[in-house]
């Protein structure tokens, strides 16, 4: 079929498609009479709340999947045409959230001749390829290197350059940043925008993040199975409360915007310097603001503590704790070096770095998953040794792995919460009586969740059920690995919700790992922050966010708002902190009529 200029190169016509579940034989509903088109070089962003159908319509626009009804084509060429499947996919590669699902070599410029490899390219065009698809994503020096050596931003990058080698005219992303930290996900980004622009790449963006959509051409948004959505991202996030409908989020400057009221700007740009110089103006006019041109100065000049005293009667107290992998080894490599820090009874700390910061490793020590090189660990007072007995420390100290609904095993989802106390040895009656309410402390139905299997459950309700299965235990401190890593927004802010309730109820000491910056400047009593396995400050959300250029550097980042806030204490304007648009909103407002 040969396409003309204007012709869609990506084609659904009423198309459904249905899962069967290996539980109950039922058939599930994913895509439902959807009809969709994608002109050459569009960049398509695609929302929608967990399990809305966004990661099937991929599947089924690369013929990894084949519609149960309608018909998918792409250039022309339909999915269930087998013979066609080969040239669909030439043309139509695909990106994976996690990048260790799609590396299979071990050397970076072998996993990237892969594809052409198979597709039988001849050697000195495989080379050509491999180098010029590495420039590409700014890897071509590490062409030599291990993948396994690479932070996440490196290997997803790696990744995308493994599907450029094979010289697709489309690319499908599959919530690319889900995993990596604020640097990472800038990088794969911005790579995805250098594509659509420079290479003329036609892009598919499935992300919970909306800041990354605002870059768009289209957004379209899926709900059950269906698009309700498909318009500008202006078109899509001028009103706040419409997008929240679909369980999404605002992006930051619309949201400022529907905050401001009758104050607001008007600035039509979803561009954070464009709307600062926006919101600069306004202040001008209406004359209620101090300027000082030192403002950004004065407002960094708070000390941050770069360090904490050790109190062995804490909850949780490092002394000096080194953690060295391989020791002694041509792979000896020190992942924690020399921490020393104290966590109260009760306190909420945030844990950041960038990926292979150290951050997991030290966590790990928390509860004796690891035991230090060097230096001490005490947990309630007491000093943690290989000798004492790790199944009651365990129980003191839970923790939940990052994708915690891999934790998951048994049957039902009762049984499963049930595990941890059975292996403490309690009576039935207690054990049915912690799993009921671990079961309504994660905010579920106890009657409607108790006999169902776990894989039946949401994203959510599994984090959640996974969750509950640590708190049956009744521990002191609950450490939570990226609890929220690949959830839609809704979804985040449920689970969020839910620890701080639990928190509150139980007076449980919280330590939270997170990439996001938003959610920890909210919730947070303290931020540790990691840098090469050392501690780099330990304070307050309000002062560590004061070090913006620092954060940036070590490959972290400061939350939108502040962001925002600097932006304009840069151009001299006065103003106190704000460590969300709410507060945000409250300081502009005052400033203008």
């Amino acid at each position: 079929m040969d396409l003309k200029e204007n012709d869609p190169i990506i084609e659904l016509k009423n198309v459904s498609f249905s899962y069967t579940s290996n539980i109950t034989g039922e058939s599930l509903l994913a895509i439902d009479d959807v009809s969709m088109n994608v002109k050459k070089g569009e960049f398509v962003a695609v929302l929608g709340a967990n399990g809305s159908g966004k990661s099937t319509l991929c599947k089924l626009i690369n013929a990894q999947l084949m519609p149960k009804k309608g018909d998918v084509t792409v250039y022309g060429m339909n999915t269930k045409e087998e013979e066609k499947i080969w040239d669909i996919r030439k043309n139509c590669g695909m990106v994976f959230q996690n990048p260790d699902n799609q590396i299979v070599a071990t050397i970076v410029e072998e996993d990237v001749a892969f594809g052409p490899e198979n597709l039988g390219v001849p050697p000195a065009e495989i080379r050509k390829r491999v180098d010029e698809s590495l420039k590409i994503v700014d890897m071509l020096d590490y062409k030599d290197h291990s993948p396994n050596l690479l932070s996440g931003g490196q290997k997803q990058r790696v990744a995308i350059a493994g599907i450029l080698a094979i010289n697709p005219d489309i690319i499908l992303f599959d919530e690319p940043t889900a995993m990596l930290d604020p640097s990472g996900r800038k990088d794969v980004l911005d790579t995805i925008l250098r594509l659509n622009r420079e290479q003329n790449k036609t892009i598919l963006l499935i992300t919970h993040y909306m800041e990354e959509a605002i870059n768009a051409d289209r957004v379209v948004v899926f709900e059950q199975g269906k698009i309700v959505r498909d318009e500008t991202p202006q078109e899509i996030f001028k009103d706040p409360n419409e997008i929240r409908k679909y369980g999404l989020d605002s992006p930051f400057v619309p949201e400022m915007e529907y905050l401001l009221g009758d104050k607001k700007t008007g600035c039509t740009s979803f561009e954070l310097k464009d709307y600062a110089d926006c919101v600069l103006k306004k202040i001008k006019e209406n004359g209620k603001a101090k300027f000082d041109e030192n403002s950004y100065n004065e407002f960094r000049d708070e000390v941050v503590s770069e360090s904490s005293e050790f109190d062995a009667n804490a909850e949780i107290a490092l002394k000096n704790m080194s953690h060295v992998y391989s020791q002694g080894t041509p792979f000896e490599k020190t992942a924690v070096g020399d921490v020393t820090l104290s966590i109260k009874q009760g306190e909420f700390v945030g844990v950041i770095g960038h990926t292979g910061s150290g951050k997991s490793t030290l966590i790990q020590h928390f509860n004796a998953l690891l035991f230090p090189t060097s230096g001490e660990v005490h947990v309630e007072g007491e000093k943690i040794s290989k000798d004492m007995r790790l199944i009651g420390l365990r129980q003191r100290v839970g923790m939940v792995f990052q994708y915690p609904e891999h934790q998951l095993f048994e049957e039902t989802c009762a049984k499963d919460i049930a595990y941890g106390p059975k292996n403490l040895g309690l009576g039935e009656e207690e054990i049915d009586k912690r799993v009921k309410d671990a079961i309504e402390d994660v905010g579920l139905d106890y009657e409607w969740v108790k006999d169902r299997s776990p894989f039946e459950l949401s994203g959510g309700q599994k984090r959640r059920v996974a969750i509950a299965g640590v708190l049956a235990m009744k521990p002191n401190t609950l450490i939570l690995d990226e609890p929220t890593a690949g959830l839609d927004p809704r979804g985040r802010d449920e689970i969020i919700e839910e620890i701080r309730s639990i928190q509150k109820k139980n007076n449980l000491t919280i330590v939270y790992v997170t990439h996001s910056m938003e959610d920890i400047a909210r919730i947070a009593d303290r931020i540790l922050v990691m840098e090469k396995g050392e501690l780099k400050y330990f304070d307050k959300p309000e002062k560590i966010f004061k070090r913006e250029e620092e954060l940036e550097h070590i490959g972290l980042d400061v939350p939108y708002v502040v962001d925002f806030m600097n932006m304009l204490r840069k151009k001299g304007v006065v103003l106190q902190q704000a460590l969300t648009p709410e507060d945000a909103a409250k300081e502009i407002g005052g400033l203008l009529k």
